[in-house]
């Protein structure tokens, strides 16, 4: 059976991460200046143009490092076995303007996320939006989110939508969707746990 890290751990591999990319960082600001230096007075064993392509592969080297530490960081804080992502989405929008979503999990508020205007002008494009990555344990559980903005006729807005799921041993993605009833003439907050 899988154990998390303890928190202690964590902390400790978080800081190394952030030592060894800030020690990687430091090189590639300081690598220009070593450059523009090496370029004025260039030794006789090492080319001028040698020099820039070394620098260009210790910066792409860098960013791949970054990447993966981020990805092996997300790993090991969110392992597969207990990690739920939620999600925010919104079709056309035209009867209803965001401001705000308010996401409880078992009566737990773990996320408040306040919306741009660009932010919604993003969804409305069909974006789609992590607000929450955590960890749950095995079993059934309640997710409550509160959706606030304005409504048909500007009027203030604030709906809930409710569901609840079996979180298993695979990840769990969980999509809040936005839609408009046509029908209605008012806005539809839905869940829907992906499989």
């Amino acid at each position: 059976m899988y154990r998390p890290p303890s928190e202690r751990v964590r902390r400790m591999f978080s800081r190394c991460c952030r030592a060894l990319v800030a020690g990687c960082l430091i090189g590639v600001v300081l690598a220009p200046a070593l450059a523009a230096d090496a370029a004025a007075t260039p030794p006789a064993s090492v080319p001028a143009g040698g020099l820039d392509s070394r620098i260009q592969d210790v910066k792409g080297d860098v960013i791949r490092l970054n990447r993966d530490l981020l990805v092996l960081e997300e790993e090991l804080l969110f392992p597969a076995s207990t990690q739920v992502a939620l999600f925010v989405s919104m079709d056309v929008g035209k009867l209803f303007e965001l401001d705000s979503v308010q996401i409880k999990l078992d009566d737990k508020v773990v996320a408040n996320y306040l919306y741009t205007p660009l932010e919604v002008q993003a969804l409305h494009r069909g974006g789609v939006q992590r607000v929450y990555l955590g960890n749950l344990r095995t079993g059934e559980h309640e997710l409550v989110a509160f959706f606030t903005g304005k409504g048909p006729h500007e009027r203030d807005y604030k709906r809930g939508a409710t569901v609840k799921f079996e979180k298993g041993t695979d990840p769990k993605y969980i999509e809040l969707r936005i839609n408009d009833s046509t029908g209605k003439l008012q806005p539809e907050f839905d869940v829907k746990v992906w499989q």
